[in-house]
């Protein structure tokens, strides 16, 4: 409340008002008291750093309203006549600038500014030629990483569509081979593992179960235990193994376990 008392350099309200602090927290033993003088402390501390601005090692302040009186006298008001403008008139305010007090003042004020003064080029005295262009080399534009990324589904898929035409061929390969020897001899039974096992790789004989896995899928061969209780496989006769599998609704699966022990 008394802000602009306790700025003024010859006031000593503001001592007088953290001595009186001090006494105060001698009696300080709850929470909500100690918050006030700690808010206290702060605001004090503000109105220090304000007051210590104002200080000046020559002892002379700079005094705001002063100086805009001066300046006002300096651009051309006549203070008698303002003083009597506001008598005579009670709610408006009289005493304008004339029209050159602003460029008066830029006069003045000139004088302490120094700078360089402005140039301005030259073209010379001969007539110049505009340069002339130079050849564009064209560079090829660097793809993006977004195109990349945007390329990258239609390369898979066009690696998958290319894996399952390889799986497609391979079926028709092996069902080939199936049919060839059971035409040239339909009286012996061919074995499954005869078929699909591979001696010198296992994992060749695993893709060959499942290629023939298709073929058995399909109805195009069917499989058969022998007297020795081994599987045999023959190819369907006119798609009788398909109509007999769609006509009854079913479907048997068989998981075949075979390790690589096995396997040798």
């Amino acid at each position: 409340e008394n802000r602009e008392d306790m700025l003024s350099s010859r006031s000593n309200r503001l001592t007088e008002a953290l001595e009186e602090a001090n006494k105060l927290f001698s009696g300080v033993s709850c929470a909500r008291e100690a918050v006030l003088d700690a808010q206290f402390l702060v605001l004090a501390s503000n109105l220090g750093k304000e007051k210590a601005n104002e200080l000046h090692s020559e002892m002379t302040a700079f005094d705001s309203v002063t100086f805009a009186e001066d300046l006002l006298t300096f651009m051309g008001i006549n203070r008698i006549e303002v003083e009597e403008n506001d008598s005579d008139s009670e709610g408006t305010s009289g005493g304008y600038l004339p029209s050159n007090a602003w460029h008066k003042l830029g006069e003045e004020t000139e004088k302490y500014f120094r700078r360089a003064p402005s140039f301005h080029y030259m073209l010379g005295s001969f007539k110049s030629d505009p340069p002339v262009p130079r050849q564009r080399i064209e560079r090829q534009k660097k793809t993006t990483g977004g195109e990349e990324k945007r390329a990258m589904p239609a390369q898979l898929k066009k690696m998958e569509e290319s894996h399952q035409e390889a799986t497609e061929k391979e079926v028709e390969r092996i069902l080939g081979l199936l049919q060839t020897h059971f035409k040239n001899d339909p009286d012996t039974p061919i074995s499954f593992f005869d078929l699909v096992i591979d001696p010198n790789s296992f994992a060749r004989t695993v893709e060959n179960i499942f290629h023939v896995s298709f073929i058995i899928r399909d109805g195009f061969a069917r499989l058969k235990l022998d007297d020795d209780k081994l599987p045999i496989i023959e190819p369907s006769k006119d798609n009788e193994g398909r109509e007999d599998d769609y006509g009854a609704g079913a479907r048997n699966q068989v998981v075949i376990s075979l390790s690589q022990q096995e396997w040798k």
